[in-house]
């Protein structure tokens, strides 16, 4: 494949990723008020999307080996803790993915 080829399938890419972006703004432009089941879906689908990605991230962990999930276990109670203390999603996923990390690196080797 020629440079020219990739860089023209990136522009490519990046120009329906950039159109879809944008057409609900350009559908919804003349509106004044969101539309309901948009708002609806802005309410819900957040928690849904987190939801989704835990069961991936666990989609692997078997509690019948060593060592049981637990690293997993902690590095989610770690998100819960610093996502009460803190309320704050980036540093609760970032210091779940460091307490994670260092189980993992460290701890269960």
């Amino acid at each position: 494949m020629s440079d020219i080829h990739t860089i023209i399938l990136i522009a490519v890419m990046a120009a329906v990723t950039a159109f879809l972006r944008f057409l609900p703004f350009c559908l919804l432009n003349g509106r004044r008020k969101t539309p309901e089941y948009v708002a609806y879906l802005g309410k819900v689908l957040p928690y849904a999307i987190m939801g989704m990605l835990v069961v991936y991230c666990l989609r692997g962990v078997t509690p019948l080996t060593w060592p049981h999930g637990l690293p997993e276990f902690l590095a989610i109670a770690a998100v819960a803790v610093l996502h009460l203390w803190k309320r704050n999603t980036l540093i609760s996923i970032a210091g779940g993915t460091v307490c994670y990390m260092f189980l993992i690196q460290f701890v269960f080797r």
